[in-house]
């Protein structure tokens, strides 16, 4: 089995580079200095909690037409990039090759189908805290590193089973969803919180839940987003921001989200596509969406990146 990881930051990087230490043929797209340390010294995975790892040599190449066909292909990559990476994957594709997106987001799919076919792809969603720490190091903060994916009817498939065989065997909790939709959402919606707050609030998880005012924001950010998802269909609890709530309060104090790394960093923004996906589908459904509408228009003005 090959599979090519499109994207080697926090998420391909990490996940890719666990299946490659168990033996797995990975290759990783990547660019730049990131892409440099790897040929040089390899790929390093830290994790305090899961322990460290490094691949060396590593397969890693900076243009997807050279890989040849492969038959995964894992997408990564920040959500702006999602179009231009579905085309760039074009030359990877075999007959019976499967895509997984473990983007940010929960429209990935809709914008990947008209350009790879939507009988290509099964959907996914990442648990995990995690960023590139320095060209070639990918760092992992906490015990989450979980992968979950379905195919859209809900069954279990022979290309479900084995990528998720792949995974186990790498020590990736990986599990099949029988409704893949609501599970995106659920990451979705506590997404939206993390990402929001972290980023207008330039700080981590810990101070945000610890002031009642901020966790009050989290918990407004996190129930538009619920009574959105319930509104287009998705089979959320009415309460399911509550609960969300408490699994913030089990995570680590220094958790943070991708987009407040970017928002340091001068980086473009996942915003139109995390608190704007809200306010846009909200808009549409007739649902209010105030405290995502803040977060938004207050973001907006540095979503292009400042670098």
């Amino acid at each position: 089995m090959r599979i090519a990881m499109m994207g080697s930051g926090g998420i391909g990087g990490y996940f890719g580079g666990r299946m490659a230490a168990a033996g797995a043929d990975v290759t990783f797209i990547a660019r730049g200095r990131h892409l440099a340390a790897m040929h040089e010294n390899g790929l390093r995975l830290d994790s305090r909690d899961m322990g460290d790892v490094t691949i060396n040599p590593v397969s890693a190449a900076d243009d997807p037409a050279n890989i040849g066909p492969v038959d995964y292909v894992i997408i990564g990559v920040k959500l702006w990039d999602t179009e231009d990476v579905g085309r760039s994957i074009l030359p990877m594709l075999g007959p019976d090759t499967t895509i997984l997106s473990l983007q940010n987001g929960v429209d990935c799919d809709d914008i990947l189908a008209p350009i790879v076919g939507r009988e290509r792809l099964i959907s996914g969603v990442a648990f995990i805290a995690s960023s590139i720490a320095k060209p070639g190091v990918i760092r992992h903060i906490g015990t989450m590193q979980r992968v979950v994916m379905g195919e859209p009817d809900g069954s279990i498939s022979p290309r479900l089973a084995a990528l998720q065989d792949v995974m186990s065997k790498g020590g990736i909790t990986a599990e099949i969803s029988d409704d893949i939709q609501r599970t995106l959402w659920e990451k979705f919606v506590f997404l939206v919180g993390l990402s929001s707050t972290t980023t207008l609030m330039r700080t981590t998880l810990g101070p945000i839940r610890d002031y009642p005012e901020s966790r009050e924001f989290l918990s407004g950010v996190m129930s538009e987003a619920t009574a959105v998802g319930r509104a287009i269909g998705v089979d959320l609890p009415e309460d399911f921001a509550n609960t969300r709530l408490d699994f913030a309060d089990g995570l680590p104090v220094d958790m943070t989200s991708s987009m407040h790394h970017d928002f340091e960093a001068g980086n473009k923004l996942e915003l139109p596509w995390l608190a704007g996906t809200i306010v846009r589908l909200g808009r549409e459904a007739g649902i209010a969406t105030p405290v995502c509408q803040t977060v938004y228009a207050a973001l907006l003005p540095k979503a292009g990146g400042t670098g």
